[in-house]
């Protein structure tokens, strides 16, 4: 008898790095943007041209958490939508990343 399920080129473990690899980009990019947003807030408090310069760097895109509701499906929170001119019907691309959960969060 021949094994006819489909396999897969990696290993969990590959998979494992990966996904803390994911991770970390994940919350690189998190640091990276808070830090973007105290420079914002600075340069808007100095009234230098380099509020023009950093809102370019974040046009177009956002970062956020929300949780996986039934089904699979994620809802992008009201304020991005608005930020990014999303309507019902439009394409979005994504990254899901899992966040890792404490202890203490639950699914109440």
């Amino acid at each position: 008898m021949t094994d006819d399920a489909p396999k897969m080129p990696w290993s969990p473990a590959m998979m494992r790095q990966f996904q803390e690899q994911m991770q970390e980009a994940g919350e690189s990019a998190m640091s990276t943007q808070q830090e973007l947003f105290q420079q914002v807030l600075q340069a808007s408090s100095g009234g230098s041209d380099a509020m023009t310069d950093l809102r370019g760097l974040t046009m177009g895109s956002a970062m956020f958490k929300t949780r996986v509701q039934s089904g699979g499906r994620i809802s992008i929170p009201d304020a991005e939508r608005e930020a990014l001119d999303i309507g019902e019907g439009d394409i979005v691309q994504t990254i899901v990343i899992p966040v890792k959960r404490n202890d203490s969060d639950s699914n109440e």
